[in-house]
């Protein structure tokens, strides 16, 4: 089952959300910003990611900036934070059962979804 991690208010994460729609295929949308991630579940997304924490980490957003940027954090604080602060996710996250990706750009999601 495809899963999609959705922001409602973020374009790209939109844009995601209709590839999705457009495929046919049956999915699943979590808000995570309502539903938020528990460490595991970062944990388990990085894996499929095949990527780092720091990766996932939107080091653009203000409390990033201000709170976090200048600490030197590893990677069980850096899942933490996520954890504690979802709007610190990139965003869109499509998942299968295998494997995820970040949907910037759209055909990350195509070339998941085949």
């Amino acid at each position: 089952m495809l899963k999609i991690y959705h922001n409602t208010r973020c374009k790209k994460s939109r844009e995601g959300l209709q590839v999705l729609e457009e495929s046919g295929k049956d999915f699943e949308v979590r808000e995570y910003l309502k539903d938020t991630l528990s460490e595991k579940e970062i944990a388990d997304l990085l894996q499929k990611l095949n990527m780092a924490p720091i990766e996932l980490v939107r080091t653009e957003e203000k409390i990033w900036k201000e709170d976090y940027r200048d600490r030197d954090l590893s990677d069980k604080e850096l899942i933490r934070v996520m954890a504690e602060n979802p709007k610190l996710i990139q965003r869109p996250i499509v998942e299968t059962e295998h494997k995820a990706v970040i949907g910037r750009p759209a055909s990350n999601i195509e070339e998941l979804i085949g």
